[in-house]
């Protein structure tokens, strides 16, 4: 969040009246680095044979992209890797995603049912082990919960329920602050402990444990720098 400074009032003692507020300088504009959808590549390490995104242009909701996984499909991961020199300054990063066809009975709290209308993965790296923020949008999860915590010393991942069910078809912003999401996951809230370089991002829709269809958009993907 970008902090205004408050100006200060100097009294003017000789004449016993104040001077009016000195005016408050514009806040400093945080350069931002836009996606394009095209930018985001399937992560073969992570994805079947099939490749189930499709880039769409549309004219009322600009260029996105669209999942539609279809059972028994292998499920697939599109990733986009920050390059080197801007990941020490990234702030925040935002995309917009709306859920079109959710997996019926996905619940990524409950085993054997961890499938979602769209997953947003956020990774980061400090030596050998990987740290991991799964967003999801639900079909039936509770919102706001985290849950299936894995610690081990090569992964540490947490998921969290940002939305489920519907509306259907509507476009939702999600917003993220990176330092403070990392902290709050994986430093026990410290707000002065070191956050390793943000690696990047994945996005996926899958339905391969409850057999089901499952379909979203992504856009709007947007990287802020301090």
């Amino acid at each position: 969040m970008i902090r205004l400074l408050a100006a200060g009032i100097v009294s003017l003692l000789a004449l016993g009246v104040a001077e009016p507020p000195a005016p408050v300088p514009p806040p400093t504009e945080r350069k931002v680095v836009t996606l394009d959808p095209t930018n985001l590549e399937i992560i073969k390490r992570e994805s079947g044979p099939v490749n189930y995104y499709s880039i769409v242009h549309s004219a009322g909701d600009g260029s996105f992209i669209h999942s539609a996984y279809r059972p028994p499909y292998p499920t697939a991961v599109l990733g986009y890797q920050v390059p080197d020199e801007l990941r020490q300054s990234l702030a925040k990063i935002r995309w917009k995603w709306r859920a079109r066809v959710l997996p019926v009975g996905g619940n990524e709290c409950e085993r054997g049912k961890e499938d979602s209308a769209a997953t947003i993965y956020l990774t980061w790296k400090r030596g050998l082990r990987w740290y991991t923020l799964k967003y999801c949008w639900s079909a039936v999860g509770p919102k706001g919960a985290v849950c299936d915590k894995k610690r081990n010393p090569f992964v540490a991942q947490d998921t969290v329920i940002v939305e489920s069910g519907g509306p259907l078809d509507e476009w939702k912003t999600v917003e993220v602050d990176l330092d403070a999401v990392f902290r709050s996951h994986f430093a026990g809230g410290d707000p002065n402990a070191g956050v390793p370089a943000f690696g990047g991002f994945g996005i996926m829709s899958d339905g391969d444990q409850t057999q089901s269809l499952s379909e979203a958009d992504f856009a709007g993907f947007a990287l802020e720098l301090r």
